[in-house]
């Protein structure tokens, strides 16, 4: 497929040819799914925290006798049943976080992007740079593109202080170098806007990756497919002994 290339003032530019099928071959639903609850749950602070009857203040006398009043037996007041008394099931403190593998990661990473190529909502343009902060510069580029009213994601090579500044004032804009991507930060905001050189470069480290795993699985398939070791031979020799005794006493 071919995406046109435009610059900061929204005028094209030139072009840039990319297979989405060169990221991810297929697009797996489920690991996306999982990689974005894993994100989500990782954002979680987890410092909920209520009292028990034993942690709430007050005494532990009992209210009033058992019988002869005529009210409903009653215990201390910080009981869970009683108003101001303490949570039965009380909430604690807890890390909802958990990792997935890494490589799972980064695959889920590549099919996110791949499938917002697919999507046709990813934007290239040829540079993002500014020399000093001016938000006035962003605002005007996103409007041009057409992206004036959404939650964009700008996508540089590298970290840009001035970039960063210019575009945290604008409502729904993120922006990370590629290096930092992940699945939940492609799939999270409506559009994406990359530069041409933060897509080679995110293309040359999912190739780099494919080259890697196919790698390993060459070596993981030599050695399951190689010769005997030696240990081998010796166990089949000495196997065979017995067999060859028994067949000397027979002769004999």
């Amino acid at each position: 497929m071919n995406l046109a290339v435009y610059d900061m003032s929204g005028k094209q530019v030139g072009s840039y040819e990319i297979d989405p099928a060169e990221l991810a071959p297929k697009v797996s639903k489920q690991l996306l799914h999982d990689a974005v609850v894993m994100y989500q749950a990782n954002q979680r602070q987890g410092t909920q925290k209520t009292k028990t009857r034993g942690e709430v203040a007050g005494s532990t006398r009992k209210l009033y006798r058992q019988k002869g009043t005529g009210n409903a037996r009653a215990g201390a007041r910080r009981s869970g049943t009683r108003r101001g008394g303490g949570h039965i099931f009380a909430k604690r403190p807890r890390d909802f976080g958990w990792r997935m593998p890494r490589k799972s990661l980064q695959t889920a990473t590549r099919m996110a992007l791949a499938a917002r190529l697919a999507d046709d909502e990813v934007k290239l343009v040829d540079r993002l740079t500014v020399d000093a902060p001016k938000t006035a510069v962003f605002a005007r580029m996103l409007g041009a593109l057409g992206l004036g009213e959404q939650t964009v994601l700008l996508a540089a090579d590298t970290h840009d202080a001035n970039v960063w500044k210019s575009a945290r004032n604008i409502a729904g804009v993120s922006v990370s170098p590629v290096a930092e991507l992940n699945a939940w930060s492609i799939l999270r905001p409506k559009s994406i806007v990359m530069t041409t050189a933060a897509i080679d470069a995110f293309r040359a480290g999912a190739k780099a990756k494919a080259g890697g795993a196919a790698k390993a699985g060459g070596k993981a398939g030599g050695k399951a497919g190689g010769k005997p070791k030696a240990g081998g031979k010796k166990a089949a020799a000495t196997a065979l002994k017995p067999a060859a005794r028994r067949s000397a006493k027979k002769e004999a």
